[in-house]
């Protein structure tokens, strides 16, 4: 039986300079020309789950606690986990190298075909952000990581806010695929002025290391 080739929404005018099969995903690791950054990075094909369940504290993926209060998130050893409300839960496997799959129950839900997934990491990135959305990144109340549930670009989006780090700053958006092409558009633009420039995965998997 022939593989299914898996195509991110995700289209980046910018010319890769290195690709890797992975998962039937073309990922691109590095693209020419990518600057000083700040950068938009496509994770698209990185795993992407929804979790609804009124158990949830019972509930472990990847081993990992899960957050208590909606907003709340939790970010270890490359897995994300964003409470949304009493009973939803999205889980981010952030991780290239990690087991991608999930424990075969009616709990979970894989959401990586029917999303986008995307991180704007650098310098300047809430600038970009405060021209398309009203959402305080900045908001001195909230510690990174946490979740905000609300327009960007008027589109209904899962924002999660990594790094409030000025100069290392990072977050991870995630919404309907069929806003990607528009989406990532209004962010290029938005960002232009400030020298937002498309990268590929390695720029990201260096900066969570870092």
């Amino acid at each position: 039986m022939k593989d299914i080739q898996r195509i991110s929404p995700v289209v980046f005018k910018s010319t890769p300079s290195k690709v890797e099969k992975r998962d039937n995903w073309d990922v691109v690791m590095e693209y020419s020309g990518e600057g000083d950054g700040p950068y938009l990075v496509d994770l698209s094909h990185r795993p992407r789950f929804d979790l609804q369940s009124s158990k949830l504290a019972a509930i472990k993926p990847f081993g990992l606690k899960l957050p208590e209060i909606p907003g709340n998130c939790i970010f270890k050893k490359g897995i994300l986990a964003n409470r949304m409300n009493g009973i939803q839960v999205s889980v981010l496997n952030l991780d290239g190298q990690k087991d991608s799959s999930m424990p075969d129950e009616a709990e979970y839900t894989d959401v990586t075909d029917s999303t986008i997934c995307v991180a704007l990491i650098g310098k300047n990135i809430f600038s970009i952000c405060e021209k398309l959305t009203a959402l305080d990144f900045m908001d001195l109340q909230k510690k990174a990581p946490f979740l905000f549930q609300g327009p960007f670009s008027h589109v209904p989006c899962q924002i999660v806010t990594l790094s409030k780090d000025s100069d290392n700053s990072g977050l991870i958006l995630t919404c309907s695929r069929g806003y990607g092409r528009d989406m990532i558009n209004s962010i290029l633009h938005a960002g232009e002025e400030f020298g937002l420039r498309p990268a590929g995965e390695s720029r990201f998997t260096n900066w969570i290391k870092a």
